[in-house]
């Protein structure tokens, strides 16, 4: 009989859900492949973020995920900078050792798994250059485009990428330049975009371990 796996996943903007719940699918699936035993991974589950401080709101996301029935809460939070190091110690860590401490340990979900793009959610998008072009239908080269960098070591992915727009469609009348915006990119990307490519990134890689660290807890991974 196979073992099911009930996900649930915390963004910082709606973009955010558009671009990484299919990402967040994939990798839990891919993980699971790695497991003695046949897990099935339910459809993730968006809680929407609410306001308040962000300790606050990640406690309330914690519990209701819980009251669900999910076993793995994932968080997402922008680096807004070159590493993770500041927002992990600033943020994540105060956020879920609140978690950890709190008083009623059977009304709250304590499997969390950190997702924390480099500067921003758009520079994973950038993690395949051949996959923006064709979703532009554009043959112009990466240069051209401006998406020939690194893309962790872009301080501003969203601006590159709208400019990547802007020079895909600059031969279209201008009436016609703006049929595409940067917001119908971050669904069909997160789709299709794949994993191995988004395995060059350090800061997957992070998110990729610790989704197999949530696997350990429940006893579907071993060491």
């Amino acid at each position: 009989m196979n073992k099911q796996l009930t996900i649930g996943y915390v963004t910082e903007g709606t973009t955010d859900v558009r671009f990484l719940e299919s990402i967040i699918q994939r990798t839990f699936e891919n993980v699971a492949l790695e497991c003695q035993s046949q897990i099935e991974v339910l459809p993730v589950l968006n809680l929407e973020k609410s306001s308040g401080a962000f300790n606050d709101m990640l406690v309330e996301k914690a519990i209701e995920a819980n009251s669900l029935g999910l076993m793995v809460l994932c968080v997402h939070a922008d680096s807004d900078s070159s590493d993770n190091d500041e927002v992990i110690r600033n943020k994540i860590n105060p956020a879920f050792s609140a978690i950890e401490n709190f008083e009623t340990h059977d009304e709250i979900c304590k499997n969390l798994v950190s997702i924390i793009p480099v500067h921003m959610t758009e520079s994973w998008m950038l993690a395949d250059r051949n996959l923006i072009r064709e979703e532009l239908g554009t043959n112009k080269s990466d240069n051209d485009l401006g998406i020939n960098r690194a893309p962790e070591s872009i301080a501003d992915p969203k601006e590159v990428i709208r400019n990547s727009i802007s020079v895909a469609f600059s031969h279209l009348p201008k009436r016609r330049r703006y049929q595409l915006g940067i917001e119908d990119l971050y669904r069909p990307i997160g789709q299709k975009i794949s994993l191995s490519n988004l395995q060059s990134l350090n800061s997957y890689r992070h998110f990729e371990n610790n989704v197999r660290e949530s696997l350990i807890k429940l006893n579907y991974l071993y060491r």
